[in-house]
Formats: structure tokens, C-alpha cells, sequence
């Protein structure tokens, strides 16, 4: 039995094809090409020819064959086939001694080196050996030095293409192993570094959670200590024979606890996972919508609202939902920081594979120290304001894959544009 494993025989088996391929269409060829050829009219020849042919052909697509056990049997099964071939085709004088180069060939391409010189020393032993008296009758037959030195070439010949081949081959196989090593270090430092995300996310969200609490609590204060001098208030007993001062010690403590109440709405908004559900829907809808609900809280502030949508049915995959929370806080504020007479302009485009809504105001604008601190939790400029409005903003923008950015001059006005990644375009 042959033995000797290569570095490959480790890996899995590749699937085998049952289409026909260009290899074999070759081996018909050659088989049509030497039976079309042969010197004399051999019916073993020609069976044992397309026999080798078939097998060669056959091979690949066997699963049997994949395995070293597999290998070791097809590569006897060559030399076997080989040597009747030329048994019947005069022997040592045989026109078909390249045939032991099939096994040679397949060996040197399969096996360990030990294999290669066991397969390669059988070939060389096997040719000869049609020398021996049951294959010759040397009272007809005599065999010159020419001839020996013939036969000696061949044998060598066998083996200077076993070696070169298998160097090819070892050289191919040393390469593949190395590739296999540099993908599994590549893969390993992947996982890592996934792992090494997981607990940056982990610790990224406990911080998070952490200046959130601490925002959160900041935030609870005042009105707390709004409501505890309220209640101080209206125990005292001067207080409670003034009902005048008690209405309004409660609608101090109403107006905290209506305070603390959309805060934590507006926390819980902020905290809780977002669900995108992305569908085909119309952005202009969903921005004249909108800007149909701000429109009375512009008309108090005496400021027009203007809407362009480019082309007008602009379609593509979002949350209607979500994308109109983000878009309605951005119109609510702008409207908030114009003046009277002023104008807020929402506009949407396509820009390549983008869709671009902006929303641009005329006020007061941000100053640049603010500008860096707008989208934190718990920031704002303003006194009745929670400071999670741009928080929430960005983190639907973000939720869809998209960015957000802001360019503002004090005095002269802000523009928020968001940019959304267009999905499924219609």
C-alpha cells in the first residue's frame, strides 16, 4: 500500500463537479489522436487506451478518490493499467512507455515525498522488468548497448519528471499552507478585535447610561426643589389663610411636575432602542405634513414656512415614523430661533445615492463653542428646553445609516442637513 500524507490531505475534500471540463474533452482528444495513429491494429491497446481515458475522466468526480486511501488506490489503479498497456503493446519496445508518467505525474502532484519514491521506483522497476524471460525469448531477441542505454533513459526520465513535479507541487502546497495560516491569524485578530468592539460598545453604553443618570438627575433637581418649597409653603399656616398664595404654590408644583413629566418622556424616547422599519414612502408628503403641523406655532411667532422637494416625488426605503420626529424637532427649533417676519426653509434633494433634507432658519444662530456640544444629551440654550431634542435626532439619523451636520453663524441664522442613504430606490 502506498503511504504518505501532504499538508493539504487535512483539509476538507472540494466539491466535485459533474459538468464537463476542458481537461476532459483534452483526454478524448489524445485517446481519438493515438488510436488514430497506432502502428497496427491492437484491440487491447485500444480498450485499455479509452479504459485510462474513462478513469481519468471519471476521477475528479468520484468522492472515493478524494480521500488518501482514495489517491493511493487510483494511482495503483494507473500503474496497473499502464503496464498491461504496454505488456500488450510489445513490452520493452512498447510506442506507449510514456504511460507510467500518468501514476508518476499523479503521485508527484498527491503524495508526501516517501509516496513519490515508492510510486517512482515502482514505475522504474516495472519497465524493465518486460526484460525478464517470460516476456522475451532471447534465442530471437538480442539486446544491444544502444538499446540499454535507451532503456536506462526512460527510466531516468521517469524519475527527473516525478521530482520536478513534485517540487512544483510541494512548493504550491507550502504556499497554500502559509496562505491558510496568514487567513486563520487574520481570522483569530478579527474575532479579537469584534470582542475587543463588544466591550467597547458595553463600556461606550454604560458611560452613556451614566452621564444620561447624571443629566437626568441634574435636570430633576431644580424642579424638584421647586415643588419642596411650594409644599414648604402651603404647610405653613400664614400661607393656607391666603388662597391666593396657595393657587399659586400649586400651580408651581402642577407646572414642575408637568416639567418632570416630559422630561422623562423625553429620556425614555432617547433611551429606549430604536426599531427602524424602513418602507417606500414619499418624502414630500412627509415633509409637508410636517410643516403643516408647525404652521400654527409659526403663525404665533409671525414666521413663514417654506417647503421644496426635488424632484416632487421623491421616493425611497425610511421610517415615516422616526424621520418625522427628527424632521419636526428641526422645524420646531428653527422656528424657535427666528425672529418675527423671519422664514424657515425645509428642502429635500437627491444627491447621487443620498437624499438631503435641510432645514435652514434665519436667527440668531449658535455660537462655535456650543456648535461641538449641540447633539449631547441634556445640552441646550434654552431655559424651557430639555436638551435631548438634537440627541434624538441624531440617533435616528444614525439609526438609518445616515449623517447629520450643522453650519451656523451667530447673527445670520443655522442649517441642519441630514443625508440619508437611498434604499430600493422607486
Amino acid at each position: 500500500m502506498i503511504t504518505g500524507k501532504t499538508d493539504s490531505e487535512e483539509t476538507a475534500p472540494e466539491k466535485r463537479s459533474d459538468r464537463l471540463r476542458v481537461q476532459d474533452l483534452a483526454w478524448v482528444a489524445i485517446v481519438a489522436v493515438l488510436i488514430a495513429t497506432m502502428p497496427e491494429t491492437n484491440y487491447n491497446a485500444i480498450i485499455l487506451l479509452i479504459l485510462i481515458a474513462a478513469f481519468q475522466i471519471a476521477e475528479p468526480r468520484i468522492q472515493l478518490f478524494s480521500s488518501p486511501h482514495g489517491q493511493a488506490v487510483s494511482i495503483v489503479f494507473k500503474l496497473l493499467l499502464s503496464y498491461v498497456l504496454i505488456g500488450y503493446t510489445h513490452g520493452i519496445d512498447s510506442y506507449y512507455y510514456e504511460f507510467f508518467l500518468i501514476p508518476v505525474v499523479s503521485a508527484a502532484a498527491n503524495l508526501a515525498l516517501p509516496g513519490v519514491v515508492l510510486v517512482t521506483s515502482i514505475a522504474c522497476l516495472a519497465y524493465p522488468s518486460f526484460l525478464l524471460p517470460i516476456f522475451i525469448d532471447y534465442d530471437l531477441f538480442h539486446l544491444t548497448p544502444d538499446q540499454i542505454n535507451i532503456i536506462c533513459l526512460r527510466v531516468a526520465f521517469y524519475a527527473i519528471v516525478a521530482f520536478a513535479v513534485y517540487q512544483e507541487a510541494s512548493a504550491k502546497r507550502d504556499e497554500t499552507r502559509r496562505t491558510q495560516l496568514a487567513a486563520e491569524r487574520l481570522a483569530e485578530s478579527n474575532r479579537n478585535l469584534r470582542r475587543a468592539e463588544a466591550t467597547l460598545r458595553r463600556n461606550e453604553r454604560l458611560a452613556a447610561l451614566g452621564q444620561l443618570t447624571a443629566g437626568l438627575a441634574h435636570e430633576l433637581r431644580n424642579p424638584l426643589g421647586t415643588i419642596r418649597a411650594s409644599a414648604e409653603m402651603l404647610s405653613k399656616p400664614s400661607t393656607q389663610q391666603k388662597p391666593e398664595l396657595m393657587s399659586e404654590m400649586s400651580g408651581f408644583i402642577r407646572s414642575e411636575v408637568d416639567r418632570m413629566n416630559g422630561l422623562i418622556s423625553s429620556f425614555l424616547d432617547f433611551a429606549r432602542p430604536l426599531q427602524i422599519r424602513p418602507i417606500a414612502s414619499d418624502l414630500d408628503a412627509l415633509l409637508h405634513g410636517v410643516v403643516n403641523e408647525q404652521m400654527k406655532r409659526a403663525d404665533e411667532r409671525h414666521v413663514r414656512l417654506v417647503t421644496d422637494v426635488k424632484p416632487a416625488s421623491l421616493s425611497f426605503d425610511f421610517d415615516p415614523d422616526l424621520l418625522r420626529v427628527a424632521v419636526s424637532n428641526l422645524v420646531q427649533n428653527a422656528v424657535q430661533a427666528s425672529h418675527p417676519g423671519g422664514e424657515v426653509t425645509v428642502t429635500g434633494r437627491e444627491d447621487h445615492d443620498n437624499v438631503k433634507i435641510s432645514v435652514l432658519d434665519h436667527g440668531e444662530g449658535i455660537s462655535r463653542e456650543s456648535l461641538e456640544s449641540i447633539f449631547n444629551p441634556f445640552f441646550t440654550t434654552k431655559p424651557e428646553g430639555t436638551g435631548l431634542g438634537l440627541a434624538i435626532v441624531a440617533k435616528i439619523i444614525d439609526e438609518h445609516g445616515g449623517r447629520i451636520e450643522v453650519s451656523s453663524e451667530t447673527g445670520s441664522g443655522t442649517e441642519f442637513e441630514l443625508s440619508l442613504p437611498k434604499v430600493n430606490r422607486i
